[in-house]
């Protein structure tokens, strides 16, 4: 299992294509996290939403569906949402553990385009073998998408938009695994119990809404 802590976002550089200003490294200051790296993190209109859409805060995680912890917190992410009916849930693709990541990651996002994102992503994170082209085409099809419109739309310039900017904003961050759950400032990696995620949601509350 992967040794959960808490973390603040490091800095790093982001890229050319971003340009991002590094994170500050203390938590005293009223706001560490520059607004544009939080928009970037939090409204990539190409990034699939939960919960509610007009929430008050945002809950980011970043999660490979090869990745045993991140299966495992489906639940705990699911009762956080039901439970608060304020917090917004960006996904975040990250498919580092390779080729069958990669294509699962793609497939999902693709999915969004047949309105079936949601019920694609809990049929993969539910699965017993390994994510790879045969075992995600098969679940493609148990929950009714279209294989052949799903294959053209894995190509999509957003799609892998979306996969890029996951990895710059990882190493921008200085992310260490999946999954990675970020609110407000601070970062958690791991498998988290379910006050633990409540209890980072509500010090982001505290730190961005006063």
């Amino acid at each position: 299992m992967p040794t959960r802590r808490h973390l603040l976002i490091g800095a790093a550089t982001f890229g050319a294509t971003a340009a991002l200003p590094a994170l500050a490294q203390k938590l005293d200051r009223p706001n560490p996290m520059p607004e544009e790296l939080r928009q970037a993190l939090e409204r990539d209109p190409n990034a699939p939403v939960l919960g509610n859409p007009q929430g008050d805060i945002t809950l980011t995680e970043f999660f490979d569906y090869n990745c045993t912890f991140c299966r495992k917190m489906v639940p705990t992410v699911q009762k956080v949402i039901t439970a608060d009916p304020k917090l917004r849930v960006v996904y975040r693709e990250w498919p580092i553990f390779g080729e069958g990541s990669e294509f699962a990651a793609r497939a999902s996002l693709a999915s969004l385009e047949q309105g079936k994102y949601w019920a694609f992503h809990a049929a993969l994170m539910g699965m017993k073998d390994r994510a790879a082209e045969a075992s995600v085409m098969r679940v493609a099809r148990q929950v009714g998408l279209d294989e052949a419109r799903l294959r053209r739309d894995m190509e999509a310039e957003r799609v892998s938009e979306h996969i890029a900017r996951s990895f710059q904003l990882a190493e921008h961050m200085g992310l260490v695994g999946t999954p990675t759950f970020i609110a407000g400032d601070e970062a958690a990696f791991g498998e988290l119990k379910l006050d633990e995620l409540q209890e980072m949601i509500a010090r982001a509350r505290a730190m961005l809404l006063g």
